[in-house]
């Protein structure tokens, strides 16, 4: 499955295929090194069942702000 990394080549971002793995909903996950942190609660994987331009705008600013 596709996975990014920052300019520390520290992987941020991965993408888990619905349908390789048989799922009802493909996932967006992030690790540790992303920077998503916000307070002592955040979410570090969404569910994806559709692609749009509001899920795509989300993912863009998600994906951004992990690699800041």
């Amino acid at each position: 499955m596709p996975a990014y990394a920052n300019g520390d080549g520290k992987v941020v971002v991965f993408f888990q295929d619905a349908g390789k793995f048989k799922y009802r909903y493909s996932t967006l996950g992030f690790q540790d090194s992303a920077n998503l942190d916000d307070g002592d609660l955040w979410p570090v994987s969404y569910a994806l069942r559709d692609w749009s331009p509001v899920v795509e705008k989300k993912v863009v600013e998600l994906v951004k702000a992990a690699i800041a």
